[in-house]
């Protein structure tokens, strides 16, 4: 029988990172982004960007993966020649008919050979990256259909039943599960994700600084000429960064079908065995989180630093961003370096937040980082992943004690 329900677990991650010369984040115009807090310019790394790399290193990490496109048609195509041994005529047709069946809104592009035709969805379709291959079997069982009807215009109808279609795009993965889904155009198959993550943005005013560069041209110098081959400049920015994400366990183990629809636990005899995918998935994305990047410029500035400090609490009811810490930014030391006044000031700010909020709501608190030892921030874990551990242990303790 379910029990009583659970309250809304969050696992916050707060990270101070020293990032070196680089663009890890840059806006159409090509200039790195940036934010006025507190009456400063800082240099800002958009929520999107990070979120990217964090669901890259996610996917690495779970051995899950999810597909965005709106070329669903063309993935489904290519299964169906690769898999199915269909010619590229009928496979794009067969594509076709599947974005057709599923009822989302397309455009007919045509190809250059006029031997067939493409249909891009309007909107971003995301699923389980073997969705796309179920996709193509259902397309293959319906061949005859297929063959029978030509997908010429945005209005024309499949011969392909709808709900065998949804059904595919609706199902979800971790990723689905952790970062969400919109898409209204299918019934029930919207997600809302558990994963929050905030912009980044340094705790200090940073200016921006524009780096003139030139190539050489080989043959050039060899020839005894001077002379670049290619001139250009670009901006670039350092400084040390506050990062913040929450996960929402609630919402997590609700997406994942962990607890009823009337919100309670689901029953297990092994109530550690019963979450262990979901233990997978707040490790892998904690660690993730940790260890991610933005990859931009990653080839002519390498900034693959480590975080200085990372802090990890488990709240029992609401998540709480320590980023007002550095509304007033940071000074640097006397000798330079804002990593240690950053912390300082990061400190001072969470023992505060926690105490006005009610230190009660905080199952635990732990960190890792590079300095000296801290008070305020609980104890000290000997490394990022002993960190983790200890933060899965906490979040889900209270869970597979009701389960």
């Amino acid at each position: 029988m379910p029990i009583a329900q659970p309250h809304a677990y969050y696992v916050d991650v707060h990270i101070l990172q020293s990032v070196p010369v680089s663009a890890l984040n840059r806006d159409d115009l090509n200039a790195v982004k940036t934010v006025d807090y507190g009456g400063v310019r800082r240099t800002r790394v958009s929520s999107q960007s990070w979120k990217r790399a964090l669901r890259e290193a996610f996917q690495q990490e779970i051995g899950q993966f999810a597909t965005r496109t709106r070329r669903i048609g063309k993935a489904v195509a290519d299964v169906l020649q690769e898999k199915h041994g269909w010619d590229g005529k009928d496979a794009r047709r067969g594509g076709a008919h599947i974005v057709a069946a599923s009822g989302i809104k397309f455009e007919v592009v045509k190809e250059p050979d006029h031997e067939g035709y493409e249909v891009t969805t309007n909107g971003l379709v995301y699923l389980p990256s073997e969705s796309i291959e179920e996709l193509a079997d259902l397309a293959a069982e319906n061949r005859d259909k297929i063959k029978k009807k030509k997908i010429a215009k945005a209005s024309d109808t499949s011969g392909i039943p709808t709900g065998d279609v949804h059904e595919i795009i609706r199902r979800g993965n971790a990723v689905i599960h952790t970062f969400g889904r919109m898409l209204a155009e299918v019934d029930e198959a919207g997600v809302d994700g558990a994963a929050q993550v905030a912009h980044a943005f340094t705790t200090h005013r940073s200016d921006l600084q524009v780096d003139y560069f030139t190539a050489v041209d080989d043959l050039t110098s060899e020839w005894g000429e001077t002379g670049s081959g290619h001139l250009n400049e670009a901006e670039f920015s350092a400084g040390t960064f506050y990062r913040f994400a929450t996960l929402d366990l609630r919402a997590l183990v609700t997406n994942m079908g962990l607890i009823t629809d009337v919100g309670k636990v689901r029953a297990s005899e092994n109530p550690r065995e019963h979450f262990q995918d979901a233990r997978n998935i707040v490790g892998s994305f904690l660690s993730s989180f940790i260890r991610s990047l933005p990859q931009a410029k990653k080839n002519s500035t390498a900034p693959h630093t480590a975080p200085d400090l990372v802090h990890l609490s488990v709240r029992r009811d609401r998540p709480l961003s320590f980023a007002a810490a550095f509304e007033t930014p940071v000074r640097h030391a006397q000798g330079g370096g804002y990593g240690a006044a950053s912390r300082e000031q990061l400190v001072e700010y969470a023992k505060t937040a926690t105490a006005l909020m009610g230190s009660d709501r905080v199952l635990t608190a732990q960190w890792a980082g590079t300095g000296q030892d801290v008070e305020g921030l609980g104890p000290r874990a000997g490394s990022f992943d002993a960190l983790v551990e200890a933060g899965v242990e906490a979040a889900f303790a209270p869970l597979e004690g009701s389960a």
